[in-house]
């Protein structure tokens, strides 16, 4: 048994869940429009490795600040059958099944919020699900997050913290990433796949000769 760990977004989904969320909620009346401008810009930043990821978080959970967990639950999960699911790459599932059949541990790893992660951790059947917690008190979210984010070398963190104890853990594991962001992860793992890589991944992946996975949308 070996990890499998997979970015979810632009390397299992096309799109990223945050911005796709972000849109639905302004489509809902949810979050004001003026928003989604503001957003971009973030993830321009992102694209260059220069986000502040609880800059950035702390933002894009306004909208959420007094809501209930089990409401938001409710809406995320209905926003991942009516947007994300169909952005799922085949591929993607293909190796996720793959994994399965070699009796991996699969990993959906993610930058984006819990509330946005672990429903498509459940429609793909992932083992685990790690991405950044949102705080709350009394049961109603603050919208703002704890812990580590899983977030660069936060990823490798939370692995560590999962899975605490095995002296093992990394030997024989893969890793899945579009992101330079997930350099920390991808050199941890044992073989690392750049998938639908950004250009600055696409060259370090041909430096390291690891392999470059090209994956599509059918039609």
């Amino acid at each position: 048994m070996a990890l499998a760990l997979f970015d979810l977004d632009e390397t299992l989904i096309a799109g990223d869940s945050a911005s796709l969320w972000l849109e639905y909620m302004v489509a809902q009346e949810l979050a004001p429009a003026d928003m989604i401008a503001e957003e971009q810009a973030m993830m321009s930043l992102y694209h260059q490795g220069k986000m502040d990821m609880r800059q950035y978080m702390a933002f894009t959970l306004q909208p959420l600040a007094g809501k209930s967990r089990q409401w938001l639950s409710q809406q995320c999960h209905r926003f991942a059958e009516q947007v994300l699911r169909a952005r799922i790459y085949p591929e993607g599932l293909a190796r996720i099944e793959w994994h399965r059949k070699q009796g991996d541990e699969l990993v959906l790893i993610s930058a984006s919020g819990e509330h946005l992660v672990a429903p498509m951790a459940q429609m793909l059947g992932m083992d685990h699900c790690v991405a950044i917690l949102l705080d709350e008190e009394e049961g109603m979210l603050t919208g703002q997050t704890r812990g580590t984010l899983s977030f660069r070398e936060g990823k490798v963190a939370r692995i560590d913290q999962l899975f605490a104890g095995d002296d093992n853990l990394w030997q024989g594991s893969f890793g899945y990433s579009d992101s330079h962001n997930d350099l920390p992860m991808l050199r941890a793992v044992s073989h690392p796949h750049a998938v639908n890589p950004a250009p600055g991944l696409r060259q370090i992946a041909a430096e390291h000769d690891w392999p470059t996975l090209d994956w599509q949308l059918n039609g």
